[in-house]
């Protein structure tokens, strides 16, 4: 399958790039994971996830794990996990629906990223669930493209620390905020209900915008 669509060919005749386009694909556009793809992606702690629906409709989500959250199975598949979330399961319904995902790792203090486009499947009793305590499925995916992208546009960003909320190694995290909102109760999880007393008790919906804000949920 060609890398360029009929629409990105007809803007790049559009404004004269073409050329170059096809350079850039010969350069660096690959369908297999080299050493560099693999080390960079395997110290990263986070990535961008890009989904459509089967009407088209994209939406785009932040992952965020341990160094290595997407694992490297071989030059042409990846795995990833599904961890606890708001229950909306966006982007795994529209792997279901699709399967076609975009990935977008960055290092925001080099800076530097790697693109990727995959096409994926969803497994709720997968091996690999071992290695990501907390997660409830895992996401594999066969590389269709892969390359590395110009930084030139990336604003520099001093990394802090890990998120609290990343499971420990026996897959427990700290109850999030956001599921003591008191008009969410009654529609958490079975497994969630009644733990918002146990854990600081009902706040409300403006609570909890105001404590995210601040940085404190």
């Amino acid at each position: 399958m060609p890398f360029y669509t009929d629409a990105q060919r007809n803007v790049q005749e559009q404004f004269e790039c073409r050329p170059l386009a096809d350079a850039v694909e010969k350069a660096i556009v690959t369908d297999e994971l080299d050493e560099n793809h693999i080390a960079f992606i395997q110290s990263r702690d986070y990535f961008f996830l890009s989904t459509v629906n089967a009407a088209g409709e994209p939406t785009v989500s932040y992952k965020g794990g341990n160094p290595g959250i997407v694992k490297i199975l071989d030059k042409h598949h990846i795995a990833f996990p599904a961890y606890d979330g708001n229950g909306m399961m966006l982007s795994l319904g529209n792997i279901h629906d699709t399967a076609k995902i975009g990935l977008l790792f960055m290092d925001f203090e080099t800076p530097n990223r790697i693109r990727m486009q995959a096409t994926a499947t969803l497994h709720a009793d997968d091996e690999l669930l071992a290695q990501y305590p907390g997660a409830f499925m895992v996401v594999r995916a066969r590389v269709d493209r892969v390359f590395l992208n110009c930084a030139r546009y990336i604003h520099p960003h001093r990394r802090l620390h890990t998120s609290k909320y990343v499971p420990a190694a026996d897959g427990s995290q700290p109850y999030p905020a956001w599921k003591r909102i008191d008009a969410l109760q009654g529609s958490l999880r079975p497994a969630d209900e009644g733990l918002a007393m146990k854990n600081g008790g009902l706040i409300t919906q403006e609570q909890y915008g105001e404590a995210l804000m601040k940085g404190e949920s």
